[in-house]
């Protein structure tokens, strides 16, 4: 997708509960957690993802859309 203006809007879906939620997505930094308005759980990015997005939600983050690295894969302990 180089070239072309990354999609900022997502609709991200928690796996616990199954609630979806549109969210706006950060272009300066990879969102590691994501609390979730449904359940409340913390959710943190599935082994090999970058974010949250890339592992939850329908679009993946704007650097993947373009075709860059994201931010360091491995993402702070909690």
């Amino acid at each position: 997708m180089t070239g072309t203006k990354p999609i900022l809007e997502s609709e991200i879906t928690c796996p616990q509960c199954g609630h979806v939620s549109r969210e706006i997505m950060p272009t300066d930094a990879c969102q590691w957690f994501y609390d979730c308005k449904g359940c409340g759980v913390l959710l943190s990015p599935r082994e090999g993802d970058c974010c949250v997005f890339c592992s939850y939600a329908t679009v993946p983050c704007p650097p993947v859309q373009e075709g860059t690295d994201c931010c360091d894969s491995s993402a702070p302990e909690i």
